[in-house]
């Protein structure tokens, strides 16, 4: 697909004000120089969600979400990063500019390929009434009328060529339709319908545009039972769920949604009233899957065969989820009797049977220990050895906050023996607690390496405590970006051998690339990397002064930096004296050595 310029999004941000975009769906009050707000992502009576105009981002100190105006627009509105753009751009009257990827459609095409798409949807739509057995299946199936034309179910006539006759003309004689995903060809190069004979189900976007199809099978003999349609420039079945717009439309707010295995499993619990049902597309539940179900719910529910082949599916879904348990999402997961599915159950038991089963479905944590337990003796020290070497690299991808910690202590429990001691020997039960205390605290040190290193903490949620220097210039330029603009590369201090100075030093160099860039696109762009996480927190600080005395501090902070690198150079070639003495050094060497001591002594004096 085309994307769009990094130059592009941040002369968007520069001029897009995120206080508006937020107000505009979020009822704010000002505290200070920021405001806050009760946080529209998670349920909560005091307000910790914070919108900063000087950083130009927002903070949930409950839930953890953060973000640009981009991102605020991509969460509360349930859209993608393009639609997002757009939304922003039309605000500040900006066009988007999209470039061109190579061997990618451009994006000019795309108006074509959804074209032909709705009106391949049409076509199947207008072929199914003509057809008995199409329509037999639906009746034996029991879907309403109502549901076919909610989902616009059609079905493509048992034939090699009638959609091509129908829409080839239309369709650049049968380009557009190879484009779109309709077609294929044989090994002599004929081009015939890829859609034969089957129920078509179209699949939509967030728009509700039609951009692939689901084909299932009338003859219970013939094979694949369901056909989807291959991946093309609007379709990567990974990244899509189906009937996810149909939701849209039925919610203004989805409290829920419920993950099932096939598109009639979806129709039947709408038609039973379960309006908040997608399913995937013939693929496992993928990490895109994961983040796009929690963009739009913080509860996601997991139904299954109960079969082994459900519960491997179930624990591809878990290994996908954890690492985007954030706090304030939760999953479940629901196992179905054997022979049944959500279609078939819903019919016998009802709209409330099936919500009675969704309330004893298995929290996550449940289900991902009674997984890693199978065919692990909890009775030995051997299986308690084995349960935690097997859970904990799993537990440690988790975001931090209070779902990993539970996981840890839950880890914790299983795997450490248990102290069954009579109130008589309490100081013994004493120190067997103390220990099992050092042994969270070690495994929760293991679990996160950063949390050994010190890190900004806050006072009463919005003072920090001191920083070292390197930090410090961290922070500033997180606060404000266009600080490096006031210094010129090279930099002396990108010689000095201290954590986090070529983070630093490539901040500066991103800044430098990128002169409007914000606050929050500065962290997005950072998000990935393993100190995401502390970044968030130095961005969060306050500083004592105010920001006209930033760009002062920040100099500052450099000539610190600069200095700790002269020291770190006078103690090398010190070092280095001490090892092949003043003859064996060379002129330059010592011309160098005798500059230090001079400058850093007139500078420490």
């Amino acid at each position: 697909m085309a994307r769009i310029p990094e130059q592009f999004i941040d002369e968007l941000l520069a001029r897009t004000d995120i206080v508006d975009v937020v107000e505009s769906r979020v009822p704010l009050q000002r505290a200070g120089r920021e405001f806050r707000a009760r946080c529209p992502f998670h349920d909560e009576r005091t307000p910790s969600f914070w919108v900063s105009p000087t950083k130009q981002f927002y903070h949930c100190f409950g839930c953890g979400v953060h973000g640009s105006a981009i991102k605020f627009l991509m969460e509360y509105d349930r859209v993608e990063f393009i639609d997002a753009v757009e939304d922003l751009a039309g605000r500040v009257g900006l066009k988007v500019p999209y470039e061109q990827r190579p061997g990618r459609t451009p994006e000019r095409d795309f108006g074509d390929l959804y074209e032909v798409l709705d009106a391949a949807a049409r076509f199947f739509q207008q072929q199914l009434p003509k057809s008995d057995k199409a329509k037999a299946y639906l009746d034996k199936r029991r879907i309403d009328p109502a549901m076919v034309e909610r989902f616009q179910i059609g079905y493509a006539p048992d034939s090699w060529d009638a959609l091509k006759q129908a829409l080839g003309a239309r369709a650049g004689g049968g380009k557009l339709l190879d484009q779109a995903g309709l077609s294929s060809s044989n090994d002599q190069g004929r081009s015939y319908d890829k859609f034969r004979d089957r129920l078509m189900f179209p699949i939509q976007d967030r728009r509700s545009r039609v951009i692939a199809f689901g084909g299932r099978v009338l003859d219970p003999e013939a094979s694949p039972k369901y056909l989807n349609s291959p991946e093309t420039a609007l379709f990567q079945k990974g990244r899509e769920l189906y009937a996810l717009n149909q939701v849209r439309l039925a919610h203004s707010k989805i409290s829920r949604l419920i993950v099932v295995e096939g598109y009639v499993d979806v129709i039947a619990l709408f038609q039973f009233g379960i309006t908040q049902a997608v399913a995937t597309l013939g693929t496992a539940t993928t990490r895109d899957h994961a983040e796009l179900l929690f963009r739009n719910a913080a509860d996601v529910y997991f139904c299954f065969d109960g079969d082994r082949a459900g519960r491997s599916a179930a624990w591809r879904a878990v290994e996908n989820v954890l690492p985007r348990m954030r706090d304030g999402r939760q999953a479940h997961f629901l196992f179905l009797p054997d022979g049944e599915d959500p279609d078939t159950l819903i019919r016998k038991e009802g709209a409330h049977g099936f919500e009675e089963r969704l309330k004893s479905a298995a929290p996550l944590s449940e289900f991902f220990f009674a997984h890693q337990e199978v065919e692990t003796d909890l009775g030995t020290a051997d299986g308690r050895a084995r349960l935690a070497e097997k859970c904990k690299s799993m537990i440690a991808g988790i975001p931090e906050g209070a779902f990993r910690d539970r996981m840890q202590e839950m880890l914790i429990e299983k795997s450490t023996i248990r102290w069954n001691l009579p109130s008589s020997l309490g100081g013994v039960r004493e120190k067997a607690e103390s220990m099992l205390d050092d042994r969270v605290a070690a495994m929760r040190a293991t679990a996160n390496p950063q949390a050994a290193a010190p890190v900004v903490r806050k006072q009463s949620d919005r003072h920090p405590v001191r920083l070292s220097v390197i930090r410090s210039a961290i922070a500033l330029l997180l606060q404000k970006p266009q600080l490096a603009l006031a210094i010129e590369p090279p930099y002396l201090f990108s010689e000095l051998r201290q954590p986090g100075v070529r983070l630093f030093v490539e901040m500066l160099s991103i800044v430098r690339a990128r002169p409007e860039i914000t606050s929050a696109l500065l962290l997005e762009t950072l998000s990935e990397r393993e100190e995401g996480e502390a970044l968030r927190k130095l961005a969060l600080m306050d500083f004592p002064a105010a920001p006209e005395h930033w760009q002062a501090e920040f100099n500052d902070a450099l000539s610190s930096l600069d200095r700790q690198t002269r020291q770190q150079r006078l103690a090398d070639l010190t070092k280095r004296q001490s090892e092949v003495g003043w003859v064996g050094m060379s002129d330059v060497e010592k011309i160098e050595l005798r500059e230090l001591h001079r400058l850093l002594g007139r500078l420490n004096g």
